[in-house]
């Protein structure tokens, strides 16, 4: 994982689960490409608030926080030609407070429409 300027970047068992298969069967390029996606669009993001549009912050939870983002624009060396079109889709939660990046979940598009939100929730929810 990339050294960044974040306090600390921790990954679900979730999306270390997903992002082993899908590094393993289709997109052997994806543990590089998440450190480039966290050393220059997160940093650029939640450090710097510059926005390109590809990351959206999910506000259907009932969740208070952390905040949760979706990641829509993320390029993977393994898809050439496609740059930042890869579909493929990150979740994540940030910790403000703490300065914190938590990514819960990597998939591709053409496999799942949508974040598991009931997942979520459930994780996170307050009490």
């Amino acid at each position: 994982m990339s050294k960044t300027m974040f306090s600390e970047i921790i990954e679900s068992d979730k999306f270390r689960k997903n992002l082993k298969a899908l590094s393993k069967k289709r997109f052997q390029s994806l543990p590089d490409d998440l450190d480039i996606f966290i050393d220059t669009q997160l940093k650029l993001f939640h450090k710097q608030k510059i926005d390109n549009g590809g990351i959206l912050r999910i506000t259907n939870l009932s969740v208070d926080y952390p905040f949760f983002y979706k990641v829509k624009k993320f390029a993977c060396k393994s898809l050439k030609g496609r740059g930042v079109q890869s579909g493929i889709r990150i979740i994540y939660a940030y910790y403000e407070d703490k300065d914190t990046i938590e990514f819960i979940e990597i998939y591709h598009k053409s496999d799942q429409e949508n974040e598991d939100t009931e997942w979520i929730k459930k994780r996170y929810k307050q009490d």
